[in-house]
């Protein structure tokens, strides 16, 4: 279950990343989307759900 979860948070970092001019104008939305997973992921890591 976790090497599923960091397959899953790997590919939500690299999806995230601005890489075409369009996405530039997205602004923090998708990284703060992304920063609101990785928080929850480790919470629930730390109370040890995974």
């Amino acid at each position: 279950m976790a090497l599923i979860v960091l397959l899953v948070i790997l590919v939500l970092v690299i999806g995230a990343a601005p890489a075409w001019p369009y996405s530039r104008g997205w602004g923090y939305y998708p990284s703060g989307g992304l920063g609101l997973i990785l928080v929850i992921v480790l919470i629930a890591y730390l109370l040890g759900y995974f």
